[in-house]
């Protein structure tokens, strides 16, 4: 299994923080799988122009492939003015309309108020089931009062980065087994 952790915006440490420690889990709980952190921080990336994402170069191909590649995706959000950063968004517009079909995505989100969480709903999970998702019913809501020196302090919000990680995987894991015996029905 491949799995992308995708930290979605170019500023603030917050939610490369959760991303890190996604990661760290993962890699702990799962090492027979391959992970990858993309920071969209540490890539140069164009703006969708409606090419095809095998047509781009550099750092735009090199990230919109490798999520193209993935089994799994954890995307991390920030919120900014009550909405998902422009950085996100065009992730999602330099791929095709079906690129998670067959792909489980889970989310971690940060915000600065509580009531962000409505952003969630309202905009990221129809995009993603837009693009075909299966997308793991819980995420992870990390406020500012959670973070202390570049580091989660709230236990629960641990124990829910890991719960979230495992039921990524756990899905995953689900999905291939539904298509291993959708597919059994076929004698081709």
């Amino acid at each position: 299994m491949k799995i992308v952790m995708l930290s979605g915006s170019i500023v603030g440490s917050k939610t490369k923080t959760a991303m890190l420690k996604a990661m760290e889990m993962f890699s702990r709980a799962y090492p027979e799988h391959e992970a990858v952190l993309l920071d969209l921080a540490e890539y140069t990336l164009e703006f969708s122009d409606g090419r095809n994402y095998m047509e781009y170069e550099g750092d735009t191909k090199y990230v919109t492939e490798t999520i193209m590649a993935a089994d799994a995706l954890i995307i991390g959000t920030p919120i900014f003015q009550a909405s998902i950063p422009a950085t996100l968004k065009n992730i999602f517009d330099l791929l095709p309309v079906n690129a998670f079909r067959d792909k489980v995505v889970g989310t971690v989100v940060t915000a600065g108020s509580a009531k962000h969480f409505l952003i969630v709903e309202q905009q990221l999970k129809p995009i993603l089931a837009y693009m075909k998702a299966h997308i793991v019913p819980t995420y992870v809501f990390i406020e500012e009062k959670d973070f202390l020196r570049k580091e989660i302090v709230n236990d629960d919000i641990l124990f829910r980065l890991e719960r979230l990680v495992e039921d990524t995987v756990l899905t995953v894991e689900a999905f291939d087994t539904i298509r291993m015996k959708q597919d059994e029905k076929y004698d081709f």
